[in-house]
């Protein structure tokens, strides 16, 4: 009897979601058309109707916002990344407890595959010089980013806000680390091995350490209000690692660099006369690709907050200006209605007083 109450409220839940999803897709469609309709009308729009423009556009963006929180319930489409690893199949978790806990496993995944990364590393940079163990750790470098480009796809289907370059990061670090397990070994091999292996000893480091403090961070920030629950430690710095988080720019920015070392080493191994191997040039660009993607990236988030935070101090200097020349207003009004007190009352008592030592007294008492 309860599965048969379990499986017709499942029915329901069905039935609704196929509602919910329907009516958000018409009101999605909706706004797109006012939204179009707003550009078209803002190039000949007079101020009050500009302000008005202004207006609905920012109630717009709530309004999609508000539709994003809802789809992170309801069954959806997968991308072509997903339809193609894992076919057309719903991956939504309809509890915060469920996101919750597959955003925590996603994060302790993480965590333990860089602690062995940078294990593997060490030993093959200084006591195992084999190309077998050098495959098993490009090998071990291949699954672990394919692995976490699925999660964070299925993430992102459960109303995840990770987005734009920390995402294609992993697929181009993905790439990179496949091309590295298809290198032969050779001499072009051996002249870049040790320089490789130190870098991803110190990415490993990196990693763990933006693991560790953005972990916190997000704890501290989602116990405000002020984050999601399921945003996710990413390898790169974003705005809301602002407060607190300042001191790991210097080891990205080294990191960024490095890559772009990594890069230009591999450029000049290319033009190499013993040099036959596609994966020297191939791998030069692709270091290229994450160094312009990563600084750039960095630099993008560093540069909007400190013109944030010079906007904030403009701000506040413009108030403080005002809340001075209205004391300094009020002061003057101040000092004015006295002296003229002073005057008149200075007035009333020589009227009453007759003698120099009875007036002298008034100014006294004034």
């Amino acid at each position: 009897e309860t599965h048969k109450v379990y499986r017709q409220k499942l029915e329901e839940v069905t039935s609704l979601q196929t509602a919910c999803s329907s009516s958000i897709h018409r009101q999605k469609k909706t706004l797109r058309d006012v939204k179009h309709s707003l550009q078209r009308c803002k190039p000949r729009a007079s101020p009050e109707e500009f302000a008005l423009i202004q207006d609905i556009s920012s109630q717009i963006k709530e309004r999609q916002n508000a539709f994003f929180d809802m789809e992170a319930y309801l069954p959806k489409r997968n991308g072509l990344y997903l339809n193609l690893v894992l076919g057309n199949v719903n991956v939504t978790l309809l509890s915060n407890q469920a996101k919750f806990a597959y955003k925590d496993e996603y994060e302790k995944f993480k965590l333990y595959l860089t602690i062995i990364l940078l294990l593997g590393a060490v030993a093959c940079r200084f006591f195992l010089h084999y190309r077998v163990t050098d495959e098993v750790f490009n090998f071990l470098l291949v699954w672990y980013y394919c692995t976490l480009t699925i999660r964070e796809s299925i993430l992102i289907s459960n109303g995840s806000r990770i987005k734009g370059w920390w995402v294609s990061h992993h697929y181009v670090s993905t790439f990179l680390s496949g091309v590295m397990l298809t290198w032969p070994d050779g001499l072009m091999y051996q002249m870049f091995r040790s320089q490789f292996l130190a870098f991803s000893i110190f990415q490993s480091c990196v990693q763990f350490l933006q693991y560790y403090y953005q972990r916190g961070c997000l704890y501290r920030l989602r116990a405000l209000g002020e984050r999601n629950h399921l945003d996710l430690t990413v390898e790169g710095f974003q705005s809301w690692m602002w407060r607190g988080l300042t001191f790991l720019l210097p080891f990205l920015f080294f990191g960024h660099f490095w890559q772009l070392y990594n890069a230009i080493t591999l450029f000049r191994l290319s033009r190499h006369k013993e040099c036959k191997e596609w994966q020297v040039f191939v791998l030069a660009f692709t270091f290229l690709l994450l160094f312009l993607g990563n600084f750039l990236t960095t630099l993008k988030v560093v540069h909007t907050k400190l013109q944030k935070n010079k906007d904030k101090v403009k701000k506040l200097c413009l108030q403080a200006a005002v809340v001075a020349d209205t004391v300094q207003i009020l002061c003057a009004w101040h000092g004015k209605h006295h002296i003229v007190w002073l005057k008149v009352g200075l007035a009333a008592d020589q009227h009453e007083r007759d003698t120099p030592a009875e007036l002298s007294h008034a100014v006294y008492k004034k």
